[in-house]
């Protein structure tokens, strides 16, 4: 019996690697899993691969990106995580997720923000979904950026965020102690280190000074 496969994503069958590569937003090569082939993964793949090998990919048309991150990002987002849960304790809103919370945000489209916050509404009932990569977009996305990203990459990520449904993302930067906070993918606001991340209309009240975050996390030597 023959075996087919389906292309899922966009991609030109007479592309090269480098063109591939160039499309995903030039990041590291060792990112890009070529098992399924670009293209070809689906949902499936990436809850397949996160049981068996315990690895965590994002799935961009069809192609699974491995997500990294590094420690001192680690620690970022899990103190964001801290003072979102505070916060919540007071506003029944919706919920958070860590670093290792795989959405599938469009048809066919897996991302997973380092901190996520999901209104309840968007849960009927205030059910939880059974599935491991529910398909839901986050209110709030957090990307703390880490060496192996790309500003190509992370246009990317903000224009699915939004056209997902997300309604604030936060791109934090720890070697410039900065962040710049999103309401739509080309309309955005740069926070210093003596500024706040506020929570718009998404989070109402909350407020985090990044240099409290930062001074929490503690000192990371150049």
């Amino acid at each position: 019996m023959a075996i087919t496969t389906t292309l899922i994503g966009d991609l030109p069958p007479q592309w090269s690697i480098a063109d591939l590569h160039d499309y995903l937003g030039g990041v590291p090569l060792q990112r890009i899993r070529g098992n399924p082939p670009p293209g070809f993964a689906r949902v499936a793949d990436v809850i397949r691969i996160h049981d068996r090998e315990g690895r965590l990919y994002e799935l961009v048309d069809g192609v699974l990106l491995e997500k990294t991150m590094g420690y001192y990002e680690s620690r970022l987002a899990a103190l964001i995580v801290h003072f979102l849960e505070r916060y919540l304790e007071r506003h029944d809103l919706g919920i958070v997720l860590g670093a290792d919370g795989s959405l599938q945000v469009l048809p066919n489209e897996v991302r997973i923000p380092d901190v996520s916050f999901i209104c309840w509404e968007r849960f009927p009932k205030r059910q939880l979904p059974a599935s491991p990569v529910p398909a839901v977009a986050p209110d709030l996305a957090v990307e703390v950026l880490s060496a192996g990203n790309t500003a190509k990459e992370m246009k990317r990520k903000l224009s699915d965020y939004f056209k997902a449904g997300t309604r604030l993302v936060w791109l934090i930067e720890p070697t410039t102690r900065t962040a710049t906070a999103y309401t739509t993918a080309d309309r955005s606001q740069d926070v210093a280190e003596d500024g706040f991340l506020t929570g718009d209309d998404v989070l109402p009240d909350f407020k985090l000074q990044l240099r409290e975050l930062f001074a929490r996390a503690g000192q990371r030597q150049s």
